[in-house]
């Protein structure tokens, strides 16, 4: 379980009116090879209703953060040296740890990568869907039962109540991640962390998904946080991007700012490399080298490297995260001078 290391002189912060509000999170992971600044400082918050995507490369530490806010890093080699995670403006990393258990799972739920491997394949999905009800509301095997059946109907998975005892390899991708989505609902959280929902499934298959989390969103009022890397699947269903690289969040503004004009030089690359409808022939453009080490990182701004706007101060100082405008941040110097001449 993720761990929060002593801290001198930490002040008390007020509580937030937000559902969900991460306050300078910082995590690192104690490997022989070094200390992975895996988060650096990150800030963001969520409200109810409201669908927050995570977008960046891998690496950058959507996923981390992600664990860090549902407890489950493992410790070691993953510390949480710094920050605070607020739900409804208590801080959970301070919470004993039997506190701590009943907002996982039962307030803020998760959905994880893949669906295959996040499934146990020697027990019925009906079985893993109806365990949440038997742990958490002491049902019998019948009640748990009738609930995984319910559950599956929610997501709309037909014929439920045939194929409730269905083991996981009889499902489809598509099916499978309906489960995963199924199981994180299952004690009607207020928030759900997506984390990577729609790959390694087909066009197709991804809208169904996003269409299924958003009507789900509107049925319970949950706020939904969207780890990806993919700007599209995101296009029509966020209300505000965070993008993340090398462990910060380098840019956030409302979904539309950001795609009508990028605020920071990562956020125009991953626009640029991304296939568009009304744009027809031509070449992709790409991101130039690679991400950093998080162990080596460069000083000043950690893109700088990769940047075609850099200026001397951006190899010496690291760029705070400038107010662009209301409700959006970017955390470049060159930017800034450029927004805030106009």
């Amino acid at each position: 379980m993720s761990t929060l290391l002593p801290q001198a002189d930490r002040a008390d912060v007020p509580p937030a009116a937000h559902l969900l509000a991460v306050e300078d999170l910082t995590v690192e992971f104690r490997t022989r090879r070094g200390v992975v600044h895996a988060v650096n400082g990150v800030d963001f918050h969520l409200d109810e209703r409201e669908t927050l995507a995570i977008l960046g490369e891998s690496g950058s530490g959507k996923s981390v953060t992600a664990q860090a806010i549902m407890g489950i890093l493992d410790t070691p080699p993953g510390f949480i040296t710094r920050g605070a995670i607020r739900y409804r403006g208590t801080d959970v990393l301070t919470l004993r740890e039997e506190d701590r258990r009943k907002v996982r799972g039962q307030k803020i739920a998760m959905i994880f990568q893949d669906a295959l491997s996040a499934l146990n394949p020697v027990f019925s999905v009906g079985w893993q869907l109806g365990e949440m009800a038997r742990v958490h509301r002491g049902a019998s095997r019948s009640e748990a039962k009738r609930a995984a059946i319910e559950l599956m109907e929610r997501v709309r998975i037909p014929n439920a109540a045939q194929r409730v005892g269905a083991y996981p390899h009889e499902f489809s991708g598509g099916m499978r991640q309906r489960i995963m989505i199924a199981m994180a609902l299952a004690l009607n959280p207020d928030i759900l962390i997506a984390d990577e929902p729609t790959t390694a499934l087909d066009v197709t298959v991804q809208a169904q998904i996003m269409q299924l989390l958003a009507g789900l969103q509107d049925e319970t009022g949950m706020g939904l946080i969207l780890i990806t890397h993919d700007l599209g699947v995101v296009a029509d269903v966020a209300d505000r991007i965070a993008v993340m690289y090398a462990g910060k969040i380098v840019e956030n503004a409302r979904v539309h700012d950001i795609y009508a004009r990028p605020a920071h030089p990562y956020s125009e690359g991953l626009l640029a490399s991304i296939p568009r409808v009304d744009q027809r022939g031509g070449k992709l453009e790409a991101i130039r080298g690679a991400p950093p080490s998080l162990i080596d990182l460069p000083p000043g701004c950690s893109f700088h490297p990769r940047c075609d706007y850099r200026r001397d101060n951006c190899t010496r100082d690291v760029p705070p995260l400038y107010e662009v405008s209301a409700d959006r941040g970017s955390a470049c110097h060159y930017w800034q001078e450029v927004l805030g001449a106009q």
